[in-house]
């Protein structure tokens, strides 16, 4: 073996062992939902579990109000993601192909506003939700996550790679703004779209503060929400804590296990770019 060889082995191993500890405390919170509670502080540990009780203890988590507060969230994340897509999208896309007066000077701007901490705006947010009757809704914590700086100045910089040739083409024939949108520049972007809807729904779901604040009835809780009001009332039972948790992160490893391959183009996308 040449030096090289010796090299890639070495460090495969290394990511290897750091990726087994980084896996540790989902493993141990993954086996002590299956596990009675007598058994969850055994020494050494039972990564597998010797008795099973998977079935009482997911059942004892799902019996309350917790599959509301599932679809909650659900229903929350999935509109807010799609919306604040579309509308970062379409800024993106006005900022980078559209040329109107001023268009730099407003896209600065916008990045300005991203330094103002997001806690700044708590304030003012709330006033103007009670004065519009938005506050305890589901449609005002959706409106409210409807637009990202961080979303826009991604996207744009993806759409700037889009070659204006194609623009320009179909601006001849006759094509408009919108249709050369939904046509042609969303098209050749598709990855970098999956990436940041991944990476939004991520956000959104596990968005702990925004309910806090604009969310009073619990009926309308989401699950983050739902997981704190069953660690009031569970916190000292580990398994049914960890029961709670395990539902409560599934829907990010199924979208992230569906959508892994659009992430990884999108960040092969953005390496060609670069």
């Amino acid at each position: 073996m040449n030096q090289l060889s010796i090299s890639k082995t070495i460090w495969t191993v290394i990511t290897t062992l750091l990726g087994i500890v980084f896996l540790l405390p989902f493993i141990w919170m993954l086996s002590t939902s299956f596990k009675p509670e007598i058994d969850v502080f055994k020494f050494p540990i039972e990564w597998i579990p010797s008795t099973w009780q998977a079935v009482d203890n997911y059942k004892a988590v799902w019996s309350g109000n917790f599959a509301l507060y599932y679809w909650n969230s659900i229903y929350i994340t999935i509109s807010t993601t799609i919306i604040n897509v579309l509308v970062c999208a379409l800024a993106a896309y006005g900022f980078s192909k559209v040329h109107f007066k001023g268009r730099d000077v407003m896209f600065l701007f916008v990045l300005a506003l991203y330094m103002v901490p997001p806690q700044a705006s708590l304030v003012p947010q709330f006033l103007l939700f009670r004065w519009l009757n938005l506050f305890d809704t589901h449609f005002g914590l959706i409106l409210l996550n409807s637009f990202g700086i961080i979303g826009a100045f991604m996207l744009r910089q993806f759409f700037m790679s889009v070659n204006n040739e194609y623009i320009e083409s179909a601006k001849i024939d006759g094509a408009s703004h919108l249709r050369i949108f939904f046509q042609i520049a969303v098209p050749l972007i598709r990855p970098a779209l999956a990436t940041y809807g991944i990476l939004k729904f991520i956000w959104t779901w596990n968005d702990y503060l925004n309910p806090l604040i604009f969310l009073k009835s619990k009926q309308l809780f989401t699950i983050q929400l739902g997981i704190r009001l069953f660690g009031d009332q569970y916190g000292d039972t580990y398994s049914l804590m960890m029961a709670g948790t395990v539902s409560a992160i599934l829907p990010l490893l199924i979208i992230f296990a569906i959508g892994q391959k659009q992430v990884i183009e999108g960040i092969s996308l953005g390496g060609v770019k670069g």
